[in-house]
């Protein structure tokens, strides 16, 4: 094997000293599972761009439950929890393996909260709608971890800070979600335009776009206690966050960032006037 081939497969391979990227995704609507669009695009080149996982741990928004549950079955089912869409949608299959061993680790590294080792769920669409475009292969273990709705903000940070380890391991830990998100305040005739690249972007309200932007300065600037205390951020952040299930995800995010991380903001635009798809890259 030639040099050049050697030192490709070590740059695609995480080390000791190569932590794996983590990511908060907008995952938007359930559609962007079967559709091609800025936003999916942007995933499809992350999973070529960031080194092949050993597993993915997807913090997701639509898994809310009382304790926390890590996923551990070895066939995880993929969910489909939505209703209304086209029936292409609902025949998805997402066939990724689970990874009970790593569940344990999982476990343990949350230890002294009790954590539970979750048979019935599977992927939830904020999970497969962005790795079966990222990772259409479905090679990769994938599991999820719930989030407690009975905790505050904090909590959630600190559990984050709690997992940094499995970066060290090859896991690729994935906040789903959205950092604004009003569904009832969508409205889908704000005015499109064709943006540079030729495609349809849609543009924010005011106040939407206020508060992204707050919210954008204080991950550049590592200010993640503002971003916890997010009820403290006007009322901008309320109309931004009227429930806190598709925000909760970014804080696991920003607690595992390291000191030498690298912030990339990405698919930084507005649906609906009233959901942001904003997505961080750590590393």
């Amino acid at each position: 094997m030639r040099a050049q081939e050697l030192k490709k497969l070590a740059d695609q391979l995480p080390g000791q000293d190569r932590l794996m990227p983590v990511l908060f995704i907008g995952h938007g609507s359930p559609m962007n599972a079967i559709e091609d669009n800025i936003f999916t695009d942007t995933w499809h080149q992350l999973g070529q761009e960031i080194p092949k996982p050993q597993a993915i741990l997807v913090v997701s928004a639509h898994w809310l439950t009382r304790g926390t549950h890590v996923t551990a079955m070895t066939a995880p089912p993929t969910i489909h929890d939505f209703g209304g869409f086209p029936q292409e949608l609902f025949e998805v299959s997402y066939p990724a393996p689970g990874d009970p061993a790593l569940a344990r680790e999982i476990q343990q590294k949350l230890h002294p909260l009790t954590v539970g080792l979750d048979h019935e769920w599977g992927l939830d669409h904020s999970t497969w709608s962005i790795t079966r475009q990222m990772f259409p292969n479905a090679d990769i273990p994938v599991l999820q971890l719930s989030i407690d709705y009975h905790r505050d903000a904090q909590h959630h940070y600190e559990l984050g800070q709690a997992l940094s380890e499995l970066r060290k391991k090859g896991v690729l830990i994935i906040g789903s979600g959205n950092l604004v998100h009003n569904l009832r305040m969508i409205d889908f005739r704000k005015a499109m335009e064709k943006g540079p690249d030729g495609q349809q972007v849609e543009f924010g309200y005011d106040w939407a776009i206020e508060i992204n932007e707050t919210f954008k300065r204080h991950i550049h600037s590592g200010n993640h206690q503002a971003l916890v205390d997010f009820q403290k951020l006007g009322k901008e952040a309320n109309l931004a966050i009227p429930t806190p299930d598709h925000y909760f995800p970014l804080l696991y995010t920003l607690g595992l960032v390291g000191k030498q991380d690298d912030i990339q903001i990405f698919n930084d635009a507005y649906v609906g006037g009233s959901i942001s798809m904003t997505s961080v890259r750590i590393g």
